[in-house]
């Protein structure tokens, strides 16, 4: 493995106080050249002008975040959805980046049908992908914890990820291995394996678990080294699967975005090498 930060990305919410120009000058400064970016800030600052500032500064986008929310029931509020969706893919092609994260959507109101839910995603994808082919943008389905299920994400495990995206080709679907979400799941290895053998790792992403979690369980993810994931470990997985990209870094945490920016980036820096190099 390499011992040093040339495969680093640092998603743009682990430092959530600092504004996009911020987040440049200090990856510069620290050696980064790799970001994962959010569509709020973007959308806030100009995505044109996000994507002038990234490149003058020789910085690249890894991926951004996030499309999805696919499972409403009423009509009217999917086509919304996937007019949204159509505008991140494009959003996407413009930063230059060719991964577009997408969190799924949770249960509609009153609704307690998880496999119903699941197909609406499916048959959003079915509308969205080749649009985003078109444009050199991949869709990665991220499973999240199962904690989220009823309200953010129904694609709870690598396994349900992949029986969706499947049902695509691979250089247009694929799915995110976030650490976060996955460390708990004694299957994640063999779908981390199943994923490889297909080509569908589109994103590795990082964060510790750790507990209590806070009251906004949103922003309960961890330091790396903070809690009870074993992040060598899982980027072997990845790689004995055949991914060689980048590996972001993206924690919410308020005590986090409390503290100075530049200390908690060389804080980031030096827990990637400590625990996953």
């Amino acid at each position: 493995m390499s011992d040093d930060l040339t495969r680093l990305s640092l998603n743009q919410e682990t430092i959530k106080q600092w504004s996009l120009p911020e987040l440049t000058e200090g990856c510069v400064k620290a050696g980064i050249g790799k970001v994962g970016l959010w569509r709020a800030p973007v959308q806030e600052y100009g995505v044109e002008r996000t994507a002038s500032l990234l490149k003058d500064a020789g910085i690249s986008v890894t991926s951004l975040c996030r499309g999805g929310f696919f499972t409403a029931l009423d009509p009217a509020e999917r086509a919304r959805a996937l007019d949204d969706n159509r505008a991140a893919v494009d959003e996407a092609a413009a930063l230059s980046t060719d991964t577009l994260v997408l969190v799924s959507g949770g249960l509609p109101s009153g609704s307690r049908d998880l496999h119903g839910a699941r197909e609406r995603i499916a048959d959003a994808l079915a509308e969205l992908a080749p649009y985003a082919a078109e444009r050199g943008v991949r869709l990665a389905i991220e499973p999240l914890h199962p904690m989220f299920a009823s309200d953010r994400c129904v694609v709870s495990t690598l396994g349900q990820a992949l029986d969706i995206a499947e049902r695509f080709p691979a250089d247009q679907v694929g799915v995110v291995v976030d650490t976060y979400h996955i460390w708990w799941d004694d299957q994640a290895p063999a779908q981390i394996a199943r994923a490889g053998e297909g080509g569908r790792i589109h994103s590795f992403q990082l964060a510790d678990w750790i507990t209590p979690l806070p009251a906004g369980v949103l922003v309960g993810r961890g330091q790396l080294g903070d809690g009870s994931v074993d992040f060598r470990a899982w980027r072997r997985l990845v790689e004995a699967a055949g991914f060689d990209g980048p590996i972001e870094v993206e924690i919410f945490n308020e005590a986090l975005w409390a503290r100075d920016g530049a200390e908690v980036l060389a804080e980031v820096a030096a827990r990637y090498l400590e625990h996953a190099c």
